[in-house]
């Protein structure tokens, strides 16, 4: 039986820099070269695209839109001619680079709804995902922009936070609906960019597992300011502290 890959999918509240922190981590994935890594950008503004400095030939929503366009609402097509068709083209929407793998989900399923091919898409990049050590999923909020064969696949939850009760209100919501996920292991808040004076307060009145704490980083802010990939951020203190605290969430060791 072939091993499950470590599924993680990172979700939060708008603007607790989620897309940052999911480059991080990725970074972090891949250091080590025998793992096989697939960053999935489930946020239609694929800004995980810049953070990676990688450009996805086309998103997931362009394949359903050109197969719809080229088959008709009314033409179902063969099955096994679709499934090749999209297997096809979701391998040559991938971008990659050593070991590491870009998909950009782009926009969720919505007009020209063709449930045949919705099917198929989500059935294969579940079987892509399955093809991987380790997956990172950038949600764009909550859990439900994700593809539902990958959400399944899930053992990990990272929830983000900043300090504000909104985000700390949704990191709760986001963790509680993780009870439904079949498959997870383990699910924990990742507080960013707090200052140190209102770390105490925050972490006493946080009732979530706490994966890490990560205080505002000035060359992050930067970088993201200017769609500079975050695999030439200068390795610092604060990123190695936060690459052990996910890789011991990934594998808690006593």
């Amino acid at each position: 039986m072939e091993p499950r890959p470590v599924v993680i999918a990172v979700c939060g509240k708008g603007g607790v820099g989620k897309t940052s922190l999911s480059a991080l981590i990725v970074r972090s994935l891949t250091r080590d070269p025998a793992r096989r890594v697939l960053a999935v950008d489930a946020d239609p503004a694929v800004g995980l695209a810049y953070a990676l400095g990688l450009t996805p030939p086309k998103t997931v929503d362009q394949i359903r839109q050109e197969l719809i366009q080229t088959l008709g609402q009314d033409a179902p097509g063969d099955p096994a001619e679709l499934l090749r068709r999209l297997d096809y083209d979701l391998f040559a929407a991938l971008a990659e680079r050593d070991n590491l793998a870009f998909l950009a989900i782009g926009r969720p399923e919505g007009h020209g709804c063709f449930c045949q091919v919705n099917q198929l898409l989500r059935q294969l990049i579940g079987d892509l995902a399955g093809r991987f050590d380790a997956v990172v999923i950038d949600g764009e909020a909550g859990l439900e922009q994700i593809q539902r064969r990958v959400m399944e696949m899930v053992t990990h939850l990272l929830v983000v936070s900043d300090g504000s009760l909104k985000s700390r209100r949704v990191a709760a919501t986001l963790h509680h609906m993780s009870a439904s996920l079949p498959g997870l292991a383990a699910a924990g808040v990742l507080f960013n960019k707090l200052t140190p004076g209102e770390v105490p307060e925050i972490l006493n009145a946080n009732p979530l597992p706490l994966i890490h704490v990560l205080h505002e980083i000035p060359a992050i802010r930067d970088f993201d300011r200017r769609g500079r990939s975050f695999f030439d951020l200068p390795w610092s203190a604060e990123m190695a502290k936060l690459e052990g605290a996910v890789l011991h969430f990934l594998n808690p060791r006593p």
